[in-house]
């Protein structure tokens, strides 16, 4: 049965605000469409009591179906190197994570149980993604669950896809980030005028980040505040042009 706390229309979870945006009648409106804003995060979007209801039903049904996904950083990234300031250094990261592509996962069947996945993949989420973007979106999307726990992070990378079609011309992500009280901070950084210049918490109980990608950008580890359980659950939806 699905659980009463988590809806199955993302306009659900907004505030009276992000309806706005969802109607076209918000100043953010278009924002990505702007040439030089890449990134937005705002914490004034959403319904912080349905979000922390949201993070709860998470907790307690799905926090025990995640899978590790990390990436540590090669030793040969140090020891394969022939010349001097020739670093080169792929994607790394640790968080916990459901790998969609199987429906025999338990992770993915819970999020089906419990309605995450008709929430990620709701009418009104494409449309909140779309008045954003200032542009029509495919209707199909990707979707990701993730959860950092302390040391978490997700290191420099741009997403760019150059060998993907759909995606190699840019595409929007849309970052739906819950954190519970125990989070004392993380932040995350990007590229502006060729240097990681711009940073901003992530950290907040209930905040939605957009992006215009690819662009350069990374998360720093997860701090949790001394003697509390510290999580941020990010619900993502990957939007390309229609």
């Amino acid at each position: 049965m699905r659980s009463n706390a988590i809806p199955a229309e993302f306009e659900d979870l907004l505030n009276a605000a992000g309806r706005r945006v969802l109607a076209g009648t918000h100043p953010l409106c278009g924002a990505l469409a702007d040439p030089r804003t890449r990134f937005l995060a705002r914490a004034d979007l959403l319904d912080r009591a349905r979000v922390e209801r949201l993070r709860r039903a998470l907790e307690s049904t799905l926090a025990d179906k995640l899978e590790l996904m990390e990436r540590p950083i090669p030793p040969e990234s140090i020891s394969g190197m022939r010349h001097d300031y020739g670093e080169l250094l792929p994607k790394t990261s640790r968080a916990h994570t459901i790998y969609f592509e199987s429906k025999r996962e338990p992770g993915v069947r819970e999020a089906e149980r419990i309605g995450l996945l008709r929430l990620l993949r709701s009418e009104s989420f494409r449309a909140f993604a779309a008045a954003l973007a200032g542009r029509k979106l495919a209707r199909e999307r990707g979707v990701q669950v993730l959860r950092y726990s302390p040391g978490d992070y997700a290191g420099p990378h741009n997403d760019h896809h150059p060998e993907n079609p759909d995606a190699r011309g840019g595409y929007i992500d849309v970052h739906l980030s819950l954190c519970s009280p125990g989070v004392a901070h993380q932040w995350l950084v990007y590229g502006k005028g060729g240097h990681f210049t711009e940073i901003v918490s992530v950290a907040r109980p209930a905040s939605l980040t957009a992006y215009r990608l690819p662009f350069w950008h990374y998360v720093t580890p997860l701090v949790g505040k001394r003697g509390q359980v510290a999580g941020r659950w990010v619900l993502l939806g990957t939007f390309l042009y229609a």
